[in-house]
């Protein structure tokens, strides 16, 4: 794209606009290196994907950017193998949370909305939590690193803390002892000693090492030889800290080297995706939507709003060409928008061919264009000798060796500035070769010439911009398929003009050209009604069929879900009926196992009724099964309004709400939703057919176990035992004992008693009866099962 369409047609000031949006230096320097892209497929991706990003500012909130600078320096020099400092460690480690916060912010569930060049951006990103947990953990802050960064770390400042403590003890005896030679009853620090201020008089009284001294020259910073150990200690171990510190910081910064690759990686994609909710924001900010991107020079421009100025002013414009016609003359007033209406058409272009939303109505039309060129303004040069005509000259000679049939021209005040006949006989003779190569001009003029090479030429269109004569102010609409009338009489005759100069003048004009700004006045009022009209109407169709869309989206996606239910639905009942068969031939194989021990055939034969019933149950189940998913009613041939009936696709019930036409389509209403089906799909309702909700069936589990014969309850209380009896008799059941011993003790009979009752009401008991003699006799408790 040429640089002077990008000046003229103010581009980078919308790039600036948008660096305001921005979190990082490197997002900036991109939007500075933005210019409209090349091929169409580029400008359909970057469009798309701050429409992604508008959609997730609006569903999801803002993006994690918390905290993340431009780090370019650190990585470089984490990249050679130097050291980091704290604050460029942080910096990272905050961008790789960003990262790792990222992939999070972009995933979703299956049923929602993807958001697929987003996503596929953030496929690049690499989680990289250790190191990023590790750089938090050892940095506080650009100046504190964390005493839990190492042991070492730790105990160095622990022996540097207590250290510190033990000199300020010694110090404060210090100076209670050598108060009446010092200045004031206080210490400070000089190069990180501990030191007294001595009078200079009183030096010798105080045996140490000077550091320094006042500016007046009466005190003296002495650090008496009894603190000179405990100093030297405390530099000693201030020096280990210093180099724990740095040896952490090389060891962090050997880890982003270690993994650079990924950090640059991570790094990069964050400053892309900066830029791209950048100008997210922007869009949201101007409620701007994603315009179509036609490849076959179509414009359809729905009340597009020049972005620079006042959204409270700003009028917006409708602009289409392209299809019935590809040059547009615009005629009319001065001050009337004519120039706007040229600056928005182009500006908009080179913002949704660089992939950034414009401020439109939803199903606008932009068309790819390789280049746009703009002769627009007064460039008169001093230097170069150029007068205004020279100058738009010079520029139209380069346009019209250059432009194409990929190419968009907008001409402002085309052939002005030199003598009104021949200027107009240049403009004629430019837009018509320019027609002839098949580029797309948008050209604005004053000459009557022009509007008539419009309504006599194909392709060419005529357009004005209104001006209210009762207001004497333009309204700044365009108005396409009008010439602009000069409406000189009625603005003569409304600023107070008398009517009989008004009434000369309209006498010295042919009655022909009267005519003819009368049939444009009636043009243009019939016009503006049929825009109106067809507009609203192609509005209200856009709007129906996306309603349409979106209704059809999610009944798609109610049947996908239903379909999915009812496969996972049938896969789990598969999976219970194998392991309930498996389970049942495991009881078996194991009964029989016991036999072999030693087991009496009673329990074999009470087992293998056991699964006799499983196999029963579980073929019902799958009957039932069988007979729910095939069982769709009989065919209708004819239906009732209001008549329930089965949809066999969906295997639902709906109700009929109207009859069938021609071709067998009929209204149905299945829930909230209506859905036209084929009569061929419905069937009657057979009992509970499509609604039919099977019970799951009981899985039996069946615990086989070594249960011991006997049952110790001495030294328990009657509660306790009452419980451990009961589980136990379930557990003497299953196992197929026929006899059990309850051994409860003779003691007070107060156990006895207890168990006694409880055997009474329980079901797996048959009989029950005292021990006899060699059993144990009235300390036992003998119970036979059934």
């Amino acid at each position: 794209m040429n640089d002077k369409a990008l000046r003229v047609l103010e581009f980078d000031k919308i790039k600036n606009i948008i660096k305001q949006y921005t979190n990082t230096q490197a997002a900036k320097d991109i939007i500075d290196d933005l210019k409209p892209y090349d091929n169409v497929y580029e400008v359909r991706e970057h469009l798309e994907e701050t429409k992604e990003a508008f959609q997730l500012l609006t569903k999801k909130g803002s993006a994690p950017f918390e905290g993340v600078y431009d780090v370019r320096d650190g990585i470089s020099r984490a990249e050679k193998g130097s050291s980091l400092m704290p604050s460029q460690l942080l910096k990272i480690a905050a961008l790789l949370r960003s990262a790792r916060r990222f992939k999070e912010y972009v995933s979703h569930r299956e049923e929602e909305e993807s958001f697929r060049v987003i996503e596929d951006i953030c496929a690049g990103l690499v989680p990289l939590k250790k190191i990023e947990d590790d750089i938090f953990n050892a940095i506080v802050s650009e100046e504190e690193i964390s005493d839990k960064a190492s042991t070492t770390l730790y105990n160095v400042r622990r022996a540097l803390k207590d250290k510190n403590a033990s000199v300020r003890d010694k110090v404060n005896s210090l100076i209670r002892s050598n108060s009446q030679f010092l200045q004031d009853n206080l210490y400070t620090m000089r190069g990180e000693r501990y030191v007294l201020p001595v009078k200079a008089e009183c030096k010798g009284a105080v045996p140490g090492l000077v550091h320094d001294q006042s500016s007046s020259g009466a005190t003296l910073y002495i650090e008496p030889m009894g603190l000179v150990n405990l100093n030297n200690e405390i530099k000693e171990l201030m020096l280990k800290e210093k180099a724990e510190i740095e040896r952490i910081l090389s060891e962090l910064s050997g880890k982003i080297y270690d993994n650079i690759i990924a950090v640059r990686n991570d790094s990069n994609i964050i400053w892309e995706l900066d830029f791209i909710f950048a100008k997210a924001k922007y869009a949201s900010e101007l409620n701007c939507s994603c315009p179509i991107v036609s490849e076959n020079g179509v414009i359809d421009i729905i009340e597009g709003k020049h972005p620079l100025i006042d959204r409270k002013k700003v009028v917006p414009s409708s602009v289409y060409m392209g299809r019935e016609f590809t040059s547009l003359i615009i005629t009319g007033p001065n001050t009337g928008g004519k120039t706007v209406t040229l600056k928005t058409v182009g500006l908009l272009h080179l913002m949704a061919l660089s992939g950034i939303l414009i401020p439109v109505r939803e199903n606008s039309t932009i068309s790819f264009f390789k280049e746009i060129y703009a002769d627009i303004g007064d460039e008169q040069s001093i230097e170069q000798s150029l007068s205004t005509f020279s100058s738009h000259m010079t520029n139209i000679v380069n346009i019209i060796d250059c432009a194409d049939k990929d190419s968009l021209v907008l001409f402002d005040e085309l052939g002005a500035g030199t003598d009104p006949t021949e200027g107009a006989a240049l403009a004629v003779s430019i837009l018509e070769n320019l027609r002839k190569r098949h580029v797309e001009v948008i050209a604005t003029t004053h000459y009557s010439e022009l509007k008539g090479y419009a309504l006599k030429t194909q392709s060419v269109e005529n357009a004005s911009v209104e001006f209210d004569v009762e207001t004497l102010r333009p309204t700044y609409k365009l108005l396409i398929g009008i010439p602009g009338k000069s409406n000189a009489f009625e603005i003569s005759k409304r600023l107070g003009l008398p009517d009989y100069i008004i009434d000369d003048a309209r006498d010295s004009i042919a009655n022909e050209t009267l005519q003819f700004e009368d049939l444009i006045q009636s043009l243009q009022e019939k016009s503006i009604k049929a825009e109106s009209d067809a507009r609203q109407a192609a509005v209200l169709k856009s709007e129906a069929e996306n309603i349409k869309k979106k209704y059809e989206e999610k009944l798609n996606t109610l049947q996908n879900a239903r379909e999915k239910a009812l496969i996972d639905a049938q896969r789990e009942a598969k999976r219970v009926i194998k392991e309930a068969k498996e389970d049942a031939d495991s009881i078996l194989k194991n009964m029989r196992e016991l036999e072999r021990m030693g087991y009496s055939s009673e329990a074999r034969q009470a087992l293998e009724e056991q699964r006799k019933k499983i196999k029963t149950r579980l073929e019902k189940a799958d009957k039932a099964e069988v007979t729910i998913e095939r069982s769709k009613g009989e065919s209708l041939k004819t239906v009732k309004e209001g008549e329930e009936v089965l949809l066999s696709s969906l295997n639902q019930k709906v109700v009929v709400l109207s009859k069938p036409d021609s071709k067998g389509e009929v209204l149905v209403q299945a829930g909230i939703m209506k859905i036209s089906a084929n009569i061929k799909d419905l069937r009657t309702l057979n009992g509970s057919a499509g609604t039919e909700k099977r019970k799951p069936s009981k899985k039996m589990n069946l615990n086989l176990k070594s249960v011991s014969s006997s049952i110790d309850l001495r030294g328990m209380d009657s509660e306790e035992a009452i419980y451990d009896v009961d589980k136990y008799l379930d557990e003497a059941y299953l196992a197929g004992l026929n006899e059990v011993t309850i051994i409860h003790g003779k003691g007070t009979g107060v156990l006895r008693k207890a168990i006694t009752d409880m055997l009474k009401h329980n079901s797996h008991v048959k009989n029950y009866r005292l021990g006899e003699y060699g059993e144990g006799g009235s300390g036992v408790t003998i119970a036979e099962l059934k």
